[in-house]
């Protein structure tokens, strides 16, 4: 429920609240039965919970969005801190995955295809990434497993990324 909603709801209950206190008032000054005022009575005092519990909601929800807001910047301040700590690490590894890459005498092409295989793309994703034909991405995708020595994308991410995992400690 937005604001405007919640204040519209407010304005209709204490609306509600307010004529039926005046007939309450009324039916007082008449001698109208103590059944038929209490019942009045009831309705109003309901009214005016229900703009209670309206507006607890609203100061209740600004608060959560205020504490979420809170959050949010400071999970985007962390990443953005994490990403400028590892970038000269993540660097290092392109580094050494390249010089790999060059020891395997891989075309550019074929270092291409290879660092978007080593980061999950599939061979559908690196064709239409590269404006070529998925049939030879796949060629070339052949030829690095063939020159490296490796049975296909498993092993070649692995043979990369395998000693980035901490050892398990018994």
């Amino acid at each position: 429920m937005n604001k405007k909603e919640r204040l519209i709801i407010s304005s209709i209950l204490i609306s509600i609240s307010l004529m039926t206190s005046i007939d309450v008032i009324t039916d007082l000054n008449e001698g109208v039965a103590w059944w038929h005022v209490t019942i009045e009575a009831i309705v109003a005092a309901i009214a005016l919970v229900g703009v209670y519990f309206l507006i607890k909601g609203t100061f209740t929800l600004k608060k959560s969005l205020k504490k979420e807001r809170e959050l949010s910047t400071k999970l985007l301040e962390d990443s953005k801190h994490w990403k400028e700590s590892s970038r000269r690490f993540l660097e290092g590894l392109s580094q050494s995955i390249d010089t790999q890459l060059e020891k395997w005498d891989l075309t550019k092409s074929e270092k291409e295809v290879a660092f978007l295989l080593i980061k999950g793309f599939s061979l559908k994703e690196i064709a239409e990434y590269r404006s070529t034909a998925e049939k030879t991405t796949r060629a070339q995708a052949t030829s690095v497993y063939a020159k490296s020595g490796l049975s296909g994308r498993s092993q070649l991410s692995a043979f990369f990324l395998e000693d980035l995992l901490l050892p398990q400690k018994d």
